[in-house]
């Protein structure tokens, strides 16, 4: 794979601080009309991520932020916008058999969708193909579950899948919950967006930019007991009456910010657990588009398997999110 970076470049980059939430992102009228003068494209990758707020609380942001957006790509000249949005437009079961979402699906149910992020993102997208059909020109890119670099393990440990991680480390114990755990990193992702936006036939396409083989929950887990970290399998209800009592006597704020995304009700609140930790068994993502467009590039996303997680584990202990396991 090649580097997006280059620093002899370094010194085009100008950043211009905003806000997401405000119109014409908080700048002067001014200062938004010299942007769309100036500006040749746009990718818009900025959004509130938060799977408790409702989608009153994430309106702002992602919503008008994504209108701000189409504002500034019209104005004075016509630019082309990347949008990056989510698997989780999609519903995360199906009610019987195993549903497929493709990348063409048209969609639709944005009123089953359970967070309040998941809505934001399902009316943001719906802005975007609007504009498409008003003849802007659009390319969206549906992201699954980001993790760290694949070669670095570089990677934000405030992220939801590090925390889980680090919280049964430190309980010794995992949920019983099925499903799938997409782990797609980062660089393969920047990677392929990069890519499919310089390509002039990707105007108007979908691309779905998810690991092409997700593992079980408890493959993920077997991985990190081969690194001597100790951990049992419980009941769902016996491993949130531990994570409960845990976070009462921590100081460690990591369990207790989990404790929203694991109700005691998990028959009512499936989705949303599902949504937050792993991809439904019913559900599946179709990313034939994708790797069609990439199938002759060296861009491909690594496999989840030892010598990534390692990377992974290898970040996490030498910059203490993680203790070395005791051995």
């Amino acid at each position: 794979m090649y580097s997006l970076w280059n620093e002899h470049l370094s010194s085009r980059i100008i950043p211009v601080v905003g806000d997401l939430s405000r119109p014409f992102f908080g700048l002067s009228q001014e200062q938004f009309l010299l942007l769309a003068n100036n500006i040749d494209v746009i990718y818009h990758n900025g959004a509130l991520v938060n799977f408790i707020h409702p989608y009153e609380q994430m309106r702002a942001a992602n919503v008008q932020g994504t209108q701000e957006v189409l504002r500034l790509a019209s104005l004075i000249k016509v630019k082309p916008v990347h949008y990056v949005s989510t698997l989780s437009v999609f519903p995360a079961q199906s009610d019987s058999e195993v549903q497929v979402f493709r990348e063409k699906d048209y969609l639709e149910h944005g009123e089953i969708l359970e967070s309040g992020y998941a809505q934001s993102k399902w009316v943001a997208e719906k802005l975007v193909a609007i504009a498409l059909s008003r003849g802007l020109p659009v390319t969206i890119h549906r992201l699954g579950r980001i993790t760290g670099n694949s070669k670095t393990g570089v990677w934000n440990t405030n992220d939801f899948m590090c925390r889980m991680i680090k919280c049964c480390i430190q309980l010794g114990s995992v949920p019983e919950i099925t499903g799938l755990v997409d782990m797609t990193p980062v660089d393969y992702v920047s990677q392929a967006i990069v890519y499919l936006s310089q390509q002039k036939e990707s105007i108007g396409e979908v691309f779905h930019l998810l690991n092409p083989h997700p593992i079980k929950l408890e493959e993920l887990m077997g991985w990190v007991r081969s690194y001597s970290y100790p951990l049992r399998l419980v009941a769902y209800e016996e491993w949130r009456q531990e994570l409960i009592t845990a976070a009462k006597h921590s100081p460690d704020a990591t369990l207790y910010s989990l404790l929203p995304l694991f109700p005691e009700n998990r028959s009512k609140n499936q989705i949303s657990i599902e949504e937050s930790l792993s991809q439904s068994k019913m559900t599946q993502f179709d990313c034939q588009n994708t790797q069609g467009k990439l199938a002759d590039t060296s861009i491909v996303c690594p496999a989840i398997d030892d010598e990534l997680l390692k990377n992974y584990f290898s970040y996490f202990t030498h910059h203490g999110f993680l203790n070395y396991p005791h051995l």
